[in-house]
């Protein structure tokens, strides 16, 4: 069994969901799929949250931008028309309840960082149901459900007992295809809903395949994978093709940005291999 991320870049437009169709549909199964928000979209949340609680109602023409990318979107990466139909009503509902929350915000003039996660939770809710059905024979999953979170030092923390119970109580019978949103969780006592932060979507992919025990976590992305430098700022670099975790996380202490180590580190005491791929 392998755990497949797919970051923002890879989900945000037409061409690159019917890459991910061809990379999944071609892969030995079981697989679990990790998805992030379409790209831009969490700024975006994050975004309209603030002109909502500023009072601006310019925040439901940003509102009306995502809501039709979304929709929009549906038909070009879904063949199957009732398969379209039925995924257009679940995102315009998903849509719905966003509205119904930023319209409260708007009317209070206020966002508190509860409410504020709630907001910016839709972006991988919106795109892993898409992806869900987009691919053959899949199903969806709500992190939420299983990926716990506590209180402590100012942030959210992955409560890893009850995170990884619920993930093997979840995913006892695994499917063929299975999606789920990246970074967004929920809180142990509360269910109040929250993220895991800079690349959370790792950090989801990373807590699944170890609590599963899974062949191997792969990160598709839109880059080669670790280079020497930024090939932006220095012509000659190259590839590294093999780090060590130790290795991995002093080249992203000097900026590299393909991953972020500290939210691969449960599979690191699984011995779990890592391996970059390019969409």
């Amino acid at each position: 069994m392998k755990v497949m991320k797919f970051g923002g870049t890879s989900v945000g437009s037409v061409e690159g969901i019917t890459s991910i169709k061809r990379i999944v549909e071609s892969a030995p199964k079981p697989v679990i799929v990790v998805v992030s928000a379409l790209s831009g979209i969490t700024d975006q949340l994050y975004n309209v949250a603030a002109m909502a609680a500023a009072g601006d109602e310019n925040y439901l023409a940003e509102y009306k931008a995502m809501l039709h990318r979304h929709v929009d979107m549906i038909p070009q990466v879904i063949d199957d028309t009732m398969i379209q139909a039925q995924t257009i009503d679940t995102i315009k509902e998903l849509f719905t309840d966003l509205s119904n929350i930023l319209r409260g915000v708007f009317l209070i003039r206020d966002s508190s960082p509860k409410i504020t996660n709630t907001i910016v939770s839709y972006g991988e809710a919106l795109s892993s149901v898409i992806l869900s059905k987009a691919l053959k024979g899949a199903e969806h999953a709500d992190a939420r459900e299983f990926i716990k979170t506590i209180h402590q030092f100012g942030k959210h923390v992955v409560d890893f007992d009850q995170t990884n119970h619920l993930i093997k109580e979840r995913f006892a019978q695994l499917s063929n295809v299975t999606v789920c949103g990246g970074f967004i969780a929920s809180e142990t006592q509360t269910n109040f809903i929250t993220n895991l932060g800079r690349g959370g979507s790792d950090h989801t992919a990373s807590i699944l395949a170890a609590a599963l025990g899974a062949d191997v976590l792969e990160i598709w992305t839109d880059v080669d994978g670790f280079m020497t430098a930024d090939p932006r700022i220095i012509s000659n670099t190259y590839v590294i093709e093999k780090l060590s975790f130790s290795e991995a996380m002093e080249l992203c202490n000097f900026g590299a940005k393909v991953i972020y180590p500290p939210n691969i580190f449960p599979i690191f005491h699984k011995k779990i291999p890592v391996v970059i791929k390019k969409t």
